[in-house]
């Protein structure tokens, strides 16, 4: 337990330090005046969208490491598929997201299984107990299902398996498979930010923005991802 402690305390530290990196970072270089200003938005999109075209693999490795490192250490996995719909349009940056968040989320569960096994039965072993049947009688499909259903925060997602002993491989490709559908429809929305604010001098209007077709789309296809997902969890988890 002691050694489970100090696992916690140095993820803490961990992503406290990225966090005042970054912030140091930022505004030691630009005011808040600055990046809050729709010219600052949309210059710095045209300079990476220009990086992008001259150096589209050393962007893309450099996406999936960052991607990768940032699932590993804090979790969440909402910035990487809009960041990557933004910088690589829907279709790559789908594949490119989804790939890089399968990676993060396997390693994070494999360092869970080894070194957190313990801690996480003792936090949510009773309060999933009843979905132990299901994954032992079809561990591969009942996991695609988890992970399409969503509903859990990203990390606790990735670490909550290991109270069901879930294969690596089936924990991969359950992942890689399940998540794709959600991180299309965000992927398609960072990708529709872009082409706003690349087609737009001046910022558009709450209502204007809403109604573009690249904003209006993802949304409905998040309602209807949510609403399927609500009935399969209905389906599955109660019976």
């Amino acid at each position: 337990m002691k050694k489970e402690k100090k696992i916690k305390i140095f993820l803490g530290l961990t992503y406290l330090v990225i966090i005042l990196a970054f912030l140091w970072f930022l505004f030691s270089n630009f005011s808040f005046s600055e990046i809050s200003s729709y010219d600052f938005i949309k210059n710095n999109t045209n300079y990476f969208n220009k990086i992008k075209e001259n150096n589209f693999f050393l962007v893309s490795l450099l996406f999936f490491v960052i991607a990768i490192i940032w699932v590993l250490f804090l979790g969440f996995g909402s910035p990487v598929f809009l960041i990557s719909g933004f910088i690589f349009g829907k279709w790559i940056g789908s594949i490119y997201a989804v790939l890089s968040l399968t990676i993060g989320a396997t390693l994070l569960y494999m360092f869970a299984n080894y070194f957190l096994k313990d801690l996480v039965e003792e936090k949510f072993s009773k309060r999933f107990s009843n979905l132990n049947e299901k994954f032992k009688r079809n561990e591969f499909n009942f996991f695609l299902i988890y992970r399409f259903v969503g509903g859990i925060p990203f990390f606790i997602s990735n670490i909550l398996p290991t109270i069901f002993n879930i294969k690596v491989r089936n924990f991969f490709f359950g992942s890689l498979f399940g998540m794709y559908p959600q991180i299309f429809v965000g992927t398609s929305l960072g990708s529709g930010l872009n082409k706003i604010i690349d087609n737009n001098l001046e910022p558009p209007t709450l209502t204007k923005l809403l109604l573009s077709s690249e904003i209006y789309i993802p949304i409905l296809g998040f309602i209807i991802l949510l609403v399927i997902g609500i009935m399969v969890k209905n389906f599955f988890y109660k019976k």
